[in-house]
């Protein structure tokens, strides 16, 4: 996984993490939802990028 790919998934989780709790804070289910389910398209991106990694090795 490239530095430019875990920077991106990085800063999308803690994207989704904030909306996850400022929707918690407000409650604001849709928000929040949101916010996980940003949080799960940064985590099946990095998995994607780690299987690659297990093939090219």
């Amino acid at each position: 996984m490239g530095l430019g790919d875990k920077i991106s998934n990085a800063a999308e989780d803690a994207k989704g993490k904030a909306k996850e709790h400022t929707g918690k804070a407000t409650d604001d289910e849709s928000l929040e939802a949101e916010g996980k389910g940003d949080q799960t398209k940064s985590d099946l991106k990095s998995a994607g990028e780690n299987i690659k990694d297990a093939f090219k090795h």
